[in-house]
């Protein structure tokens, strides 16, 4: 083969290619994201409508009903699942694979602003949201804590400094804080005086909400210039409520000082947390739909570490869980399966082959072939996750297949009495054809898991493709790098494996095991 026989004649050029091949592999490794699993998102999109106080039979005759008649002229759509409940209706779209989510999605919008018109005047303004796997869980959880601080301060602290912060923080969709001490006003009205000037507390509500805004007056010019007049009707002491007019009897106003009590205090909670039995204010991070989950979780840790740097000493801000350790830790493992199990070939290789540089040669193909793999991870947009990964732990066993026939019929060809250069040409020459076909049957069942129909085909797609590419380099490296090594890096005539204290005994072990097994007779 004419790659052979310029491998063999041009080494340096063989050697530079493969060293081209592991930078560039390198770099694509660098540059690669990690997540738990392949970026596959569901093609569904959810619309949930709160109207309140309605029947679920209300709800279906008008709000689902319409939300169903808008959706179903949508190109693309498979199926549409609704349903509803109590003062809320719930309707899921779901897509076929191939639709473009995008523009699904901003259909969906433009439908539902349609709909929207013929809502009762109850109902609230409908949200619609893509299914998001991803976002099921944080990213993050922290808590905020202090011994000598009152729940309040921590509240502050928490929502103006801790919150906004990681809210900045790229990649970072929503902060959700938990177990806050909230302000509020309470208004406890006076039934008897309520009954004594004729006033219910739905126009004291009317009352006060026209009361504390804003409201334009009007523009005085002259000249030279224009200006806007506003009359400031919101307060900011709380205390000025009870001096607010919020209706008039007999021409006299009536302040809300005069109809009940005005009450500054904490809000009841609608939520409580604790840490090891302590009283604390929680932050959940969820990541945005694109962003990648360790990326956004160490971008997190970061701004965290500087905001407990900016806080009073007697604050603590704890990280309480981080998904993105889980994911390193997760894929930490299996790269320690993946050079586990290369060490293990390596290893078997030696024994039987009885040359530590025959193993080298072959030996070779395993890491440039994996680092190699990373071109078409990254090419493909692939990432760091279990199924490529998975897919490179599986396939150590087959990547050094095509190196162990090549090098071994160029051996034998040595013994044949050929020098080291036409041994090497005329060994892969002469097995040539058939390390391909046996590479391309390999190709020929991971390709078709590539190309796999339904949601699992997303997730196999990464796997298939991975593996195909690390077969094909394997061979590659097979036609090139080892006939190249073994014409210019023979075996002395006095090297064996054998001669080494304690390895030439698990080598007549293994030789006897393999000659036990291949000469028994088989069982009727």
């Amino acid at each position: 083969m004419w790659i052979t026989r310029v491998s063999i004649a041009n080494p340096v050029f063989a050697t530079m290619v493969m060293v081209a091949l592991c930078v560039l592999g390198l770099f694509s490794y660098a540059r690669l994201g990690v997540e738990q699993l392949p970026d596959v998102t569901p093609p569904v999109a959810f619309i949930d409508v709160a109207y309140p106080g309605a029947s679920p039979e209300a709800v279906e005759r008008e709000v689902t009903k319409p939300v169903e008649e808008g959706l179903n002229s949508i190109a693309g759509v498979k199926r549409i699942t609704s349903r509803s409940f109590e003062g809320r209706s719930q309707t899921s779209v779901e897509f076929t694979l191939d639709a473009d989510m995008a523009r699904a999605m901003q259909d969906v919008r433009d439908r539902i602003a349609v709909v929207q018109g013929v809502f009762p005047k109850d109902a609230k303004p409908p949200t619609v949201a893509r299914f998001n796997n991803d976002n099921s869980s944080p990213v993050v959880v922290a808590a905020l804590m202090s011994a000598s601080r009152s729940p309040r301060e921590l509240s502050i602290l928490a929502e103006q400094t801790v919150a906004r912060r990681l809210q900045r923080v790229e990649g970072v969709a929503q902060v959700e804080v938990n177990g806050l001490a909230r302000r509020e006003v309470r208004i406890d009205l006076d039934p008897d005086r309520l009954r004594a000037y004729a006033i219910t507390p739905a126009q004291v509500a009317t009352g006060l909400r026209d009361a504390h805004a804003d409201q334009p007056v009007g523009l005085l010019s002259d000249a030279t210039q224009d200006a806007i007049l506003r009359v400031e009707g919101r307060v900011a002491d709380p205390r000025q409520f009870a001096d607010m007019v919020v209706a008039q009897r007999s021409g006299l106003p009536l302040r809300l000082g005069d109809l009940g009590t005005v009450v500054e205090r904490e809000r009841e909670p609608e939520s409580i947390a604790r840490v090891n039995g302590r009283p604390a204010v929680n932050f959940n991070v969820f990541k945005q739909q694109d962003a990648n989950t360790v990326a956004t979780g160490e971008a997190v840790k970061a701004a965290m570490e500087q905001l407990r740097k900016a806080l009073p000493a007697d604050v603590e801000l704890l990280l309480v869980v981080a998904n993105s350790d889980f994911v390193k830790g997760s894929l930490k493992g299996l790269q320690h399966t993946l050079v586990e199990g290369a060490l293990l070939t390596v290893a078997i290789v030696f024994l039987f082959l009885h040359s530590w540089r025959s193993t080298v040669i072959t030996g070779l193909t395993l890491p440039i072939a994996v680092i190699a793999s990373f071109i078409a991870v990254q090419a493909f947009g692939f990432t760091l996750n279990f199924m490529t990964m998975m897919a490179l732990s599986l396939c150590i066993g087959l990547l050094i297949d095509d190196a162990i026939v090549v090098r071994e019929n160029i051996v034998r060809h040595v013994h044949l009495g050929k020098d080291h250069f036409a041994a090497a040409r005329d060994g892969t020459e002469e097995i040539g054809l058939a390390v391909m076909a046996t590479t391309f049957a390999i190709c020929a069942v991971f390709v078709p898991v590539a190309f796999m129909g339904g949601i699992v085909g997303k997730f196999f797609h990464p796997f298939g493709i991975t593996v195909t590419v690390a077969v094909l380099v394997s061979l590659f490296v097979s036609f090139t790098l080892d006939p190249m090594l073994s014409s210019r890096w023979p075996d002395p005539p006095t090297a064996s494996a054998r001669r080494i204290p304690g390895v030439a005994a698990l080598i007549r072990g293994v030789d006897h095991g393999t000659w036990t097994c291949c000469t028994s007779p088989t069982s009727a």
